[in-house]
Parts: C-alpha cells; structure tokens; sequence
C-alpha cells in the first residue's frame, strides 16, 4: 500500500496538521524561553558555589603578621580556581576598613543595597558586573576574623567571567531544543498517520461512489459506516433520492412532450401534403389557415414545456422577496388586454372588477410567472367558455391577502374532478379542443413557487368555474 498524504489548501488533514503545528510551535518557543531561564539559573547556582568555595579558600591565606593583615594566594593556588579554560577568574582581598591588601585592585565594587544570597549559611553577595570589557559574576564574601589582638570583618571578593556559563546554558538549551524538536516532530508524524488512518472510510465511501454506475441510484449502505460519518452519508443519499425524482419527472415529461407534440406535427405535414397534391388557391390557403392554427397551438405548448422544465430545474425557484414589487394590477390589466381579442372573437364579455384599497396591489415575486399563469387562467376561461358568455376578473382584499378570482359563464368543472386537472397533460372527456391539459398545471407550479394558495369553486355569479388565487401583500418596508 503506498502512503499517500495530501497537504493541499484544502486538506483536511494539511488543516488539522497546521492547526496542530502552531500551538506546538507556540508552546515549544515558550518551553524554550522557560528552559532557557532554568538552565540558566542551574548554572549560576553549580557556579556559584564553586565562586563562593574559591572565596573560602582565598579567605583562609589571611592571617594575622606583626599586627598586620597578611594574605598570601600563590599564582598555583590561583591556577587551580580557574578550572575551566573557557573562563577566567579575578580576585581582591580588603581589611577591616575596606583598604586593599592583595589581587586586583580595579576590580568594581559591590553595588550598594545588593542582598545577600540566602542559599548558603555564609556572608555572601552575588552581583553580575563587566570588568576589562568582560561581563563578570562577582561574589563578595565577608570573613570574621580574631587573630593576633585583631577582630573585624576581611572582605574577599572573586570575580569569574561568564563564558563558562553560558557555554553550560547553552549546552543545555540545544540538548532541550533538539530533544522537543524530534519529540514535536515525532508527534506530527504520529498525528499525521493516525489521521490517515482514521480517514480511510471517507476515502473508500468516494471510492463507493465513484464506481457506481450513472444510472445506480440506490442508497448508500450505513451498516457498515462509522457514526461519525451518518450525517454525510444521509445527506448523499438524501441528495441522490432527490436527483432520482428529478430524473424521473424528467423521463415522464420527455415521454409525455414526445406523446403531445408527436400529434401536432403529423396534423401539420397531413395538412401540408394535402395542400400540395392538391394544388388549387382555395384548397391552399385553407390549409394554410389550418397550418397556421396549428403551429399557433405547438408554439403554445412549446413553450409550456419550456417553462414546466425551467420551474422543474430550479430557474423558477422561491421568488426573491428582495426584489421591489410590482404592481398586480398592471399585470392583470395587461394580461386582459392580450385576450381581449380573442374574447371579442367569440362574443364574449371580458371585463376587470378591482376592489382593492390599495389601487396597485403590490406584489412580491416573479411578475413574468405571475402573467403567465394569468394568461393561462384567462386561456381556459376563453376556451371553455361559450360564445356570447360572460368572464369576469377580480381582485380584492380578504384578511390581509390579496384576492385573485377569475369566473367565468362556462360548464364549469364537476367537484370530484377538481383536483386531477391540476396533474400534466390531463383532460376532462368534455374539455373544449385546442388545450394540452398544461395550464392549470404551470398555474398550480407558480402558485406554489409564490406561497399563493389556488382553489376551484362553483361560480355563483356566473355559474361556471370560478378560479381564486390568494397571494400574499408585500411587506410594508417593501413598498
């Protein structure tokens, strides 16, 4: 099996790793600054008992000489203090009253108010100072002394230079930075494998699903998915049972536009044969005139078609309430406007009842879908209504929603039937000819694209159909 581990962008497991290397990063730079300061410390404490112990031993050549303080510090003995190539040490022995008696004269003096080190039973002052360009760590050590008739305080100082402490805490720093280094690094690794690991089922659940065929839209099994996972299978196979019913209207839409349009178009190639072999002008343009009815009657279910597949695939979605609204009644006036030739054709009278407050009635939503199904509500009013009938639109307010009725004179449609004419391409055994059984179906889709709720009555004005369309006001802001 070759490893393969992927830090892209947009890894998960480049993400998790990066995530996890930051803090890492933050603590072993914190580590470091505190190990830094321990191992620091660690070092001044080992060198400075060494400092103090050299103090001792200088202390111990004073003595007492013919009422004199007398100090002796052989260059060996002083040799032997400096046990470290990498530092060198200084000294200076005062009397009582602080006067020079042996060592380095210049060496600086203690800082006044420098405390004295609690951590060995002896008078003694550490201070850090820079002697001959040299940082220094001084201890001042005090040592009683009752010798010869003499008493009082000898004052030893001894001076070491720095570079031997720092090598020790450098030592040590490098030893604690390698050391977490491998350990942060060996901890990545580990996390990183362990990740790989644990991500294997998302890699084989797309390896399921990439080798499933277009056509296998069959759950994904979950007996066998861990837990944490339920969700995202659910969802696929939620979104895969959602694609299947998109398919499958598509399927029946295509079988059921194949079915409608198959009819026309051999209607229209008899009607042109005929005028062909015919020949005469009479036989010719009244084919002509057929023709044209018919290919009238195709682009109207073209574009039916057209606009069930748009609302099918998502392009007529929920309509955008952010829009600005637009006025109801100019669309309706529109509308009647469009099919008041065709009603003026077959003696019908086609008029508009407003009794909205709001003259305008604004409206939220998709105005072109919104004429639509007005002008298919006023096509198969026109249809089914006879000649000389009557066909009334309304529009009023009814408990904070705006009304939509259209009533017409016609046989109307029989209460048990009232629900199946909303399903495509049905059509009642009496339906008047011309229709595709299409309109109350994209009227029914618009509606519910808009939150409009639509109902079938008996028209008791009229007694045909009546047809109301109950649409939501715009919000207030809104207008």
């Amino acid at each position: 099996m070759r490893l393969k581990l992927q830090f892209s962008r947009h890894s998960l497991l480049g993400k998790f790793l990066r995530w996890l290397l930051l803090p890492l990063l933050l603590l072993w730079i914190i580590n470091t600054v505190i190990a830094y300061q321990i191992s620091s410390a660690a070092a001044n404490l080992a060198y400075d008992r060494t400092l103090l112990a050299s103090a001792r031993v200088i202390a111990e050549q004073v003595t007492v000489r013919d009422g004199q303080l007398n100090v002796q510090v052989p260059y060996i003995a002083l040799d032997n203090f400096e046990y470290d190539n990498r530092g060198q040490m200084f000294y200076r022995v005062s009397d009582f009253e602080g006067h020079f008696l042996s060592g380095y004269g210049d060496l600086p003096h203690m800082p006044k108010n420098t405390p004295r080190t609690e951590l060995y039973p002896a008078l003694v002052h550490f201070h850090d100072d820079h002697y001959r360009g040299r940082p220094i760590r001084m201890a001042t050590f005090y040592k009683p002394l009752f010798e010869g008739g003499l008493q009082g305080m000898v004052k030893v100082e001894v001076a070491e230079t720095t570079e031997a402490r720092q090598f020790m805490t450098h030592r040590v720093l490098n030893y604690t930075l390698w050391g977490q280094g491998v350990l942060v690094c060996c901890a990545l690794c580990f996390v990183g494998l362990a990740l790989y690991r644990i991500l294997r089922p998302i890699r084989r659940l797309g390896d399921e699903v990439i080798r499933r065929a277009p056509d296998d839209l069959r759950d994904i099994n979950v007996d066998k998915t861990h837990s944490e996972l339920l969700p995202l299978v659910d969802a696929i196979n939620q979104y895969r049972q959602r694609l299947a019913q998109l398919l499958m209207r598509y399927q029946r839409f295509a079988a059921d536009a194949s079915h409608q349009l198959r009819t026309p178009l051999a209607v229209m190639t008899t009607q042109t044969e005929h005028a062909l072999r015919d020949g005469s002008a009479a036989v010719m343009r009244e084919s002509l005139q057929a023709l044209k009815q018919t290919l009238q009657q195709t682009t109207r279910l073209t574009n039916q078609l057209l606009l069930l597949v748009k609302m099918d695939a998502g392009s007529g979605a929920a309509p955008d309430t952010a829009q600005p609204p637009f006025s109801l009644l100019d669309s309706i006036e529109k509308t009647v406007m469009l099919k008041l030739d065709e009603a003026r054709a077959k003696h019908i009278d086609l008029g508009l009842d407003n009794q909205c407050r709001d003259r305008d009635a604004p409206l939220c939503g998709r105005r072109i879908l919104i004429e639509e199904a007005l002008l298919n509500l006023l096509d198969n009013a026109i249809r089914h209504t006879p000649a000389h009938g009557v066909i009334t639109v309304r529009l009023y307010d009814a408990g904070g929603h705006c009304v939509l009725e259209v009533e017409d004179s016609g046989p109307g449609i029989a209460e048990a039937q009232r629900e199946q004419v909303f399903e495509r391409f049905h059509q009642l055994p009496d339906a008047a000819p011309g229709g595709s059984g299409l309109g109350l179906a994209i009227v029914k889709d618009i509606c519910r694209l808009h939150q409009c709720r639509i109902s079938l009555h008996h028209g008791l004005q009229l007694g045909g159909l009546l047809v109301r369309l109950q649409f939501s006001r715009a919000p207030a802001a809104a207008q």
